[in-house]
C-alpha cells in the first residue's frame, strides 16, 4: 500500500526536529545533516520537489553562546536563534553544495499565515523557488517571535506548511522510531503502530507528551501535526530521523515508522486555512436547529440560528462555532462583527437592514467560509 500510495507524491514537506539535528553536546549534528541532504539529493533526482522545515537554530546558538541548558527567558530565545539561523542555514549549504542544490530561508511567524495576502505570497515565494530547483528551508522566526504570534512548535508549522506548498505528503524526522503504543522508555511492551488509518481521541491520549532539552514538541505535537496534515488530504510519515538512509527507505516505501493516512475528503486549501491556521477571535453560539443544519445539510449560518456571542471581534475575523453545550462544531470567518452578531440573534435575515441600517450580507457565516470541526 505505501508503494502504491508514494508513487504520485510530487512535492513533499519535510520537518527535521532539533534532536535529529543535534549531537550530544547540543550543537549542530553536521554528520547526520550531511545524511538527510544526500537523501534530499536523491529525492530530487528522482523528480520531487522538497520544501524543509528545519529546527535546530535555537539549539545550535546555545552552543554558540555557552549556554549548558536550554534558553528560558524569550532574550536568551531569541539571542540564541538570531546566531544559530545563521550556522544552521551555512550547515545546509555545505551539505547541498556537493550535490550542486542551493538552499534559501524563509523565516515566518503565525501572523505570516494568518493574513491571507501574506500567506498568498508565501505561497509564491516557495513555488518560485522550488520552479529554480532551490531547496526552500523554513523556520519559525525565533529572532522576534512572542507568544501571541507562535505557531507553538515545528510540528504545527510542518502541518500548516503542507498547505502553503501545496505538498502531496509530509514526513516528519524524529528521535524515536515513530508512533508507540506505549512510552517505549517506560513500558517495555510497547509495540510499533506501522499504521494509523485514523487519529482518534484514544490514540491522541497514547501519544501523551515528551520532554526534550533542545525541542518543543513531543509525540502529542507530532501526532497533532498528522491530524493537521490529514485535513488538507495529506497523508504523514514518522520516521526515526538520525538512521541513514531512513528518507530514502521512508520514499520507497519501505515499512519504516508510522504512516498516518489523510481521514476522508481533505478540505479545499481555503478552508483549511480557515480550520487550521487562523486563531478563532470569538465564538458564536447556536441553537439545535442551525446546528443540524450546519453539520447535516452543510448551509450557511443564518441570524435566526444565533443565541448569543461571545468574545469581541470585527467582521472577517475567524470565530468559533458552538453549540448549546459548548461544542465547537464549526468554524468560520465572520460576515458581522461580534455587536452588530448580538443585535441580529434570533432575527430573520429579512431584518437585518432594518436592525443596523445597512447590510453587508444575508447570513452571519457564509458556507464557502465555514468549515464543520466534528
Amino acid at each position: 500500500m505505501r508503494r502504491k500510495l508514494l508513487k504520485s507524491i510530487k512535492r513533499v514537506v519535510i520537518k527535521i526536529g532539533s534532536r535529529v539535528l543535534t549531537d550530544a553536546n547540543g550543537g549542530l549534528d553536521h554528520e547526520v545533516i550531511g545524511r538527510i541532504c544526500d537523501d534530499i539529493a536523491l529525492l530530487r533526482e528522482q523528480g520531487k520537489q522538497v520544501v524543509v522545515v528545519s529546527s535546530g537554530a535555537i539549539a545550535a546558538g546555545r552552543s554558540e553562546l555557552g549556554l549548558m541548558e536550554k534558553p528560558k527567558t524569550i532574550p536568551q530565545k531569541q539571542a540564541a536563534a538570531a546566531i544559530g539561523q545563521t550556522r544552521l542555514m551555512r550547515a545546509y549549504e555545505q551539505a547541498l553544495a556537493p550535490h550542486a542544490l542551493k538552499a534559501a530561508q524563509l523565516l515566518l511567524t503565525s501572523e505570516d499565515l494568518e493574513s491571507r495576502q501574506r500567506f498568498l505570497n508565501a505561497r509564491a515565494t516557495i513555488d518560485t523557488l522550488l520552479g529554480f530547483g532551490i531547496i526552500p528551508v523554513i523556520n519559525e522566526n525565533d529572532t522576534v517571535v512572542v507568544d501571541e504570534i507562535m505557531f507553538g512548535d515545528n510540528d504545527n508549522l510542518s502541518a500548516l506548511v503542507t498547505n502553503v506548498a501545496e505538498s502531496d505528503l509530509l514526513v516528519i524526522l524524529t528521535d524515536v522510531e515513530g508512533l508507540y503504543s506505549a512510552d517505549p522508555g517506560k513500558d517495555p511492551d510497547a509495540r510499533l503502530i506501522p499504521l494509523v488509518e485514523s487519529i482518534t481521541r484514544e490514540l491522541e491520549r497514547v501519544a501523551g507528551n515528551s520532554a526534550s532539552s533542545v525541542g518543543t514538541g513531543g509525540m502529542a505535537t507530532k501526532v497533532a501535526a498528522a491530524k493537521k496534515a490529514g485535513k488538507n488530504g495529506v497523508p504523514t510519515i514518522l520516521v526515526a530521523g538520525k538512521r541513514e538512509g531512513i528518507l530514502s527507505a521512508a520514499m520507497r516505501g519501505e515499512e519504516v515508522g508510522t504512516l498516518f493516512l489523510p481521514s476522508g475528503t481533505g478540505l479545499n486549501r481555503r478552508k483549511h486555512w480557515i480550520a487550521c491556521t487562523l486563531k478563532p477571535a470569538g465564538r458564536v453560539i447556536v441553537d439545535d436547529g442551525a446546528r443540524n443544519v450546519l453539520l447535516k445539510k452543510g448551509k450557511s449560518l443564518l441570524p435566526s440560528g444565533v443565541v448569543g456571542v461571545e468574545g469581541r471581534f470585527e467582521r472577517g475575523a475567524c470565530v468559533r462555532i458552538c453549540d448549546m453545550e459548548g461544542r465547537e462544531i464549526a468554524r468560520g470567518l465572520s460576515d458581522y462583527s461580534s455587536g452588530e452578531i448580538s443585535r441580529l440573534a434570533g432575527h430573520k435575515s429579512s431584518d437585518i437592514e432594518a436592525l443596523l441600517g445597512y447590510r453587508y450580507a444575508d447570513v452571519v457565516i457564509h458556507r464557502d467560509n465555514l468549515v464543520v470541526m466534528s
